[in-house]
């Protein structure tokens, strides 16, 4: 855990659960986006389905989020890391349809359908989809392993947390609970094993397509 912290410390902030934040968050590049450095992709990484087609409330507010970075030019792609181990459940389309939904082009998204874990998700980002720069966006709680793993993938990483302890208490405090033990895995498989993800190939190139017709700089679509 203190190595999650420190490695990450400097390179995370929280969108805090407040009225003045979110109305900030609705005039532009305000409040919490205002300290999230521009990247080529905003990393999301899955939370969960409900009845197997609906984003939980945690993987939502992730997602709504993400959405936010893109429409304030904070990042020009948005990376959707999940489970898709069986055919019954799919994180990746159901993360795509709530943002399709919400008014996100498909142009910009890309389905990552096996980040079976932070590690699997921060590495494929880098080796499989080739990104060099993201905003790994998760809960608060995650946070420090999150960002350190992108990091120590080889990517340039920022992270952007959900403080979900006023709105889901005992889902946050059991996740939070949790992390100690999965930053004991995080550090084997960073540090101690390099570990290879669960599927480390072949290379995609939709990213790197997406980046190429969206030069740095430019805000997310109009209307988006």
């Amino acid at each position: 855990m203190t190595w999650a912290w420190l490695s990450s410390y400097g390179h995370r902030t929280t969108v805090e659960d407040t009225t003045e934040d979110t109305a900030e968050d609705t005039g532009g590049d305000q409040g919490w986006q205002a300290r999230v450095p521009a990247a080529q992709a905003a990393l999301v990484l899955g939370a969960g389905l409900y009845d197997g087609v609906h984003p939980s409330p945690m993987l939502a507010r992730r997602l709504d989020i993400a959405a936010d970075l893109y429409r304030t030019g904070k990042v020009r792609a948005l990376l959707l890391s999940g489970d898709n181990s069986r055919a019954d459940y799919d994180e990746p389309t159901a993360m795509r349809d709530y943002l399709r939904a919400k008014g996100v082009p498909d142009s910009v998204m890309v389905l990552d359908y096996a980040g079976f874990d932070t590690w699997d998700s921060c590495v494929r980002a880098r080796r499989v989809f080739g990104a060099e720069q993201v905003t790994v966006v998760t809960q608060e709680f995650h946070l420090p392993r999150a960002v350190t793993l992108c990091r120590a993938a080889g990517l340039e990483a920022f992270g952007v947390g959900d403080d979900s302890a006023g709105r889901y208490a005992a889902t946050t405090y059991a996740g939070a609970a949790r992390e100690l033990f999965a930053a004991g895995k995080a550090f084997a498989d960073a540090v101690i094993l390099r570990s290879d993800p669960v599927f480390p190939g072949p290379r995609e190139v939709s990213l790197t397509r997406i980046l190429a017709e969206s030069p740095a700089g430019q805000v997310g679509a109009p209307g988006a």
